[in-house]
């Protein structure tokens, strides 16, 4: 009998993977996609640093050791087989006990990216543990930079804040939002 090749005329959805870069080498590894045309995000902020005794700003990694690719499942595969880079997926335990590369929803990418992708220093990158965030209000975002970004409300340090997480892998929190700029959904 026969074996069928697979259809190559049928195109794949790409997904947003979450990986992992060991040794800092997030910034290299987003230099090499973008090179090959491949959409990637990476969790930056403007951070003071003291260089000569004189405060510098400098925009950096928010999360060092990750970055958010944009891909179709076999071109991620023939990526990872051809870098010479650290690329590593983030792993999640399935219900049937297989573990799986983490995906993250375009959905939740996109308020992600709504939030992450200001590089406000007054964000608050959080490592979410299990349980956290259950509790509170979803609601969106109607105004100001964040604006059409989901999350969690909750309290931060004392202020109210919209959380925004990829489950497992991170976690961003925004800067105060006035309540009059959500909506609960």
């Amino acid at each position: 009998m026969e074996e069928k090749a697979p259809n190559k005329d049928i195109a794949e959805e790409a997904v947003w993977y979450a990986l992992r870069v060991t040794y800092c080498r997030e910034m290299r590894v987003k230099a090499e996609l973008d090179g090959l045309g491949i959409r990637n995000f990476v969790p930056m902020q403007v951070k003071g640093v003291v260089r000569g005794g004189k405060l510098v700003k400098r925009l950096v990694p928010s999360v060092h050791n990750l970055i958010f690719v944009f891909i179709e499942p076999s071109r991620m595969k023939e990526y990872k087989a051809s870098t010479a880079l650290p690329v590593r997926y983030i792993m999640r335990q399935e219900s049937n006990g297989r573990r799986e590369p983490v995906t993250v929803p375009q959905r939740q990418m996109d308020s992600f990216i709504a939030v992450a992708g200001t590089h406000d220093e007054q964000l608050l990158y959080l490592t979410p543990k299990p349980g956290d965030f259950s509790q509170g209000d979803r609601v969106r975002i109607l105004g100001g930079p964040f604006e059409g970004a989901e999350g969690v409300f909750v309290r931060v340090k004392g202020d109210r804040r919209v959380v925004v997480s990829i489950e497992g892998v991170v976690a961003v929190a925004t800067t105060y939002v006035h309540p009059s700029l959500l909506e609960k959904i």
